[in-house]
């Protein structure tokens, strides 16, 4: 399982999962006290763990308090939380949910909204040798036991204007705050994950605070859409269907949410694999479904159509951002980018200049290999990037 996770999660090959639920048996840090000798460690027959020291005082230990969120960088626990994730948020939840809904009185039900990415969609569509817009329109049918089916493309955009918005910020008070550049996107949980847990407070004041498009959308649905459906966040169940297993984590984060409603931006997050399991478990084969109308968070929206932009894979943010940066600081409008490789096609370079002088240098950082790298030139003080572009996975 752990083969689902991005690498930079995956530091061991080990099975060895702590469920939310859970104590875990390791005890919390405790204070060294003064002197040289060494207290041991006592296991009574119950499971209790006992410090005595040098005068036979023993002592009991505090069990952890260990939640999902926590041991999420640990090399124990990180490799196998998958088992956790799979169990809570999963096709299987999804269907049991739904089940449960439609068995609740009319006044207890949820409504339902499934939002799909746009990678999702293209990996269903080149599976199943059909359109983009085919596939959306057959997989609205096929989950047509939700309420409404959205397209995430939608809130990519709102995630790369804040994006784009942020960096020419950063970039006029780089003289000021010397954290302000390199800007490193912030939409791949599983980087944020490594960042936050092995480096801290050095590296977060250089992460973009601008959310993923999944978080966004989230967003959108428990706030904008909730209040056109007249629906408090809490009577919303909002599910995601995503590439990467990853995004798992960053759904189940405590920042998105919601204390007042007790309720997360996104409920569950499944990937298009685990679709290709529902569609197998009701034995339907997508070419042969009808297609329906798209469902739009706008009104205004074209129903028929699918929204679409430039750079929508990894590369999306790092294009939009020097672009868009070119035209706003330098009055340059750049129409296409070439990228140069450094070490490993994993690490490529894009770099704005002008009579031989440099105004922009930007790049991409994909795999925990390179990340390290990054990480480490950061540290040393020799990092000449203004912006790049981070994911956990090889390839992005």
């Amino acid at each position: 399982m752990a083969a689902w996770f991005s690498g930079v999660l995956q530091l061991t090959e080990l099975d060895d999962f702590i469920a939310p639920s859970q104590e875990c048996i390791k005890p919390v840090k405790v204070d060294k006290k003064p002197g040289k000798a060494a207290a041991k460690i006592k296991i009574e027959a119950d499971g209790s763990y006992f410090q005595v020291d040098q005068d036979g005082e023993a002592q009991k230990l505090e069990k952890a308090k260990i939640t999902l969120n926590d041991c999420l960088a640990c090399s124990g626990c990180i490799t196998s939380a998958e088992s956790v994730l799979i169990s809570q948020q999963s096709h299987g939840e999804l269907c049991k949910v739904l089940a449960l809904n439609k068995a609740a009185a009319a006044s207890e039900q949820k409504l339902v909204v499934v939002s799909v990415s746009p990678q999702s969609r293209a990996s269903l569509a080149a599976r199943c040798r059909m359109g983009l817009l085919e596939t959306a329109e057959k997989l609205t049918t096929f989950l047509k036991s939700v309420h409404y089916v959205f397209d995430t493309t939608f809130s990519r955009n709102f995630s790369l204007l804040e994006s784009q918005r942020e960096f020419v910020r950063r970039f006029h008070k780089q003289a000021e705050d010397k954290k302000a550049l390199p800007m490193l996107a912030s939409a791949c949980p599983g980087w944020i994950c490594y960042a936050e847990k092995t480096h801290g407070s050095f590296i977060i004041p250089y992460i973009s605070t601008t959310k993923s498009p999944q978080q966004v959308m989230g967003s959108l649905v428990k706030g904008y859409f909730a209040e056109q459906q007249h629906l408090p966040p809490d009577r919303i169940y909002h599910v995601t269907v995503m590439p990467c297993y990853d995004k798992k984590l960053e759904a189940s984060r405590p920042d998105f949410f919601n204390q007042e409603y007790q309720t997360r931006d996104v409920d569950c997050v499944i990937t298009t694999g685990e679709v290709l399991k529902l569609l197998e478990q009701e034995g339907v084969s997508l070419p042969d479904v009808d297609p329906a109308p798209l469902d739009t968070l706008l009104g205004s929206a074209a129903a028929e159509e699918l929204s679409s932009h430039r750079g929508g894979g990894s590369g999306g943010y790092l294009e939009h951002i020097y672009r868009h940066a070119a035209q706003e600081l330098f009055g340059i409008h750049v129409d296409s980018i070439q990228y140069k490789p450094l070490k490993n096609k994993d690490f490529q370079e894009v770099t704005l200049e002008r009579d031989g002088v440099v105004l922009l240098q930007f790049a991409q950082a994909y795999g925990f290999r390179n990340i390290q790298n990054l990480v480490q030139k950061l540290k040393r003080g020799k990092c000449p990037y203004h912006y790049v572009e981070v994911m956990a996975c090889p390839s992005g």
